[in-house]
């Protein structure tokens, strides 16, 4: 079994799919990212809210839980606590999931896009290391083409073992504005352009 099968047995393996609406088996429809690999921010109102940023890589989606959020700000340094792998699929998933299953809260798109290796760019006498290389060696650098965030960000690993954290820093390009703040100032879902207490209202969660 290939590292990516075993981590989507995981995911499979805490939830039923009866009860919650993430995908499952379902093919995944990313025609929006124009054949690129893709990365999606996803808001979650789980018992904290915070902003899942996942990037394709391998065939799934390695991820991390941002409690802040991204900024776009390179003076800020955004803790990003690694999570477990999701399918290709979870790009598309907005929604309700029921406060018994695992991850229960309200999910919203907040950003999804496609993005880039930087270290592919220029001259290289060796082959760049490739993303999945760059997260093992714990720094990771990339370029958003999303539908609110664009430019370089990096992810950074600091401590090791259990203790593992990640820092997500904007980097600083031509793309960097310390006074926007989209978090705050673009709430709603690139996705169906809803709030997350409308899309709660909507898809119903039953169990609050």
């Amino acid at each position: 079994m290939s590292i990516s099968e075993d981590s989507l047995r995981r995911y499979k393996e805490k939830r039923n799919f009866r009860k919650t609406p993430e995908p499952g088996e379902e093919e995944a429809d990313l025609r929006w990212a124009e054949k690129r690999p893709i990365f999606v921010i996803q808001k979650h109102d789980a018992s904290n809210l915070h902003y899942d940023f996942r990037i394709e890589v391998k065939g799934i989606l390695k991820s991390w839980a941002v409690p802040k959020g991204p900024s776009t700000d390179p003076s800020e340094k955004r803790l990003a606590i690694p999570t477990e792998d999701h399918p290709l699929e979870y790009a598309n998933f907005e929604g309700v999931i029921p406060k018994d299953e695992y991850g229960g809260g309200t999910v919203m798109v907040w950003d999804r896009g496609s993005y880039r290796n930087l270290k592919e760019q220029g001259d290289h006498d060796s082959e760049p290391e490739s993303v999945a290389e760059q997260i093992e060696a714990g720094h990771l650098t990339i370029w958003l083409e999303g539908e609110k965030l664009t430019g370089g960000y990096a992810l950074i690993r600091t401590g090791g073992g259990d203790e593992a954290r990640w820092l997500l820093i904007k980097m600083d390009d031509e793309e960097a504005d310390a006074r926007r703040n989209p978090v705050s100032t673009e709430p709603k879902s690139v996705l169906s352009g809803r709030a997350l207490d409308e899309i709660r209202a909507e898809e119903g969660e039953n169990d609050e």
